[in-house]
């Protein structure tokens, strides 16, 4: 006797579906994508949309927590494989100019550029605890820096982090009107002369005596 399992089950794949969702919104942001645009991007009703995901912005924020562990990760893996402060902003801002033009996918960061014209409150201020998260996490570095004198003592840790918060949400900008890999290189590589100059383990050893 052949039994079939309790339950209609899902005509689609759901991962697939929520990487047609990012692109969607990565794209147009989230304010300007529709339900209708999400279902037509992900190939489902709008009964399938609502029981697999629940609303648009529980989708939505579904989407941000698997971007940021996807396409968003080159962040963390470089703050935890980096020895120095620099050598980790550096390769964030230079493996930014890469990520936010390569082909296969919108340019620029879903983060930065879904936020524009978001007149949905709870979205508009989640989005900006996650930067503000970041930026965060590059002033502790930093600070990090200064106490171990890889950076001078002086080094304004709030200031060096805004400012290369503000290059990042630059990147994305630029990449998103047209500008190449090799442009954002430049200007990642340019940004990095900003910061106060490495100093020597000699420099170093002698700030600790």
């Amino acid at each position: 006797m052949v039994t079939t399992p309790r339950g209609r089950p899902r005509s689609f794949d759901r991962l697939t579906a929520l990487e047609k969702a990012t692109m969607a919104f990565w794209e147009h942001g989230y304010e300007t994508t529709s339900v209708a645009d999400l279902t037509r991007a992900m190939g489902i009703s709008a009964p399938s949309l609502y029981a697999a995901f629940g609303d648009k912005k529980t989708l939505f924020e579904e989407v941000v927590e698997a971007y940021a562990g996807s396409y968003g990760a080159y962040g963390s893996r470089a703050f935890a494989e980096e020895p120095t402060a620099r050598a980790a902003v550096g390769r964030i801002l230079s493996e930014s100019a890469e990520l936010y033009t390569e082909p296969g996918h919108p340019r620029g960061c879903l983060m930065i550029s879904a936020a524009i014209n978001c007149s949905t409150p709870e979205v508009e201020e989640a989005l900006r605890e996650r930067r503000n998260r970041n930026l965060a996490l590059f002033e502790a570095r930093i600070r990090e820096g200064v106490a171990a004198g890889e950076l001078p003592a002086d080094t304004d840790a709030r200031a060096l982090a805004r400012f290369s918060g503000a290059v990042l949400q630059g990147l994305s900008q630029q990449a998103r009107d047209g500008a190449t890999k090799e442009e954002l290189a430049a200007v990642a590589a340019t940004a990095m002369l900003a910061w106060p100059p490495q100093r020597t383990e000699q420099e170093q050893e002698q700030g600790r005596r």
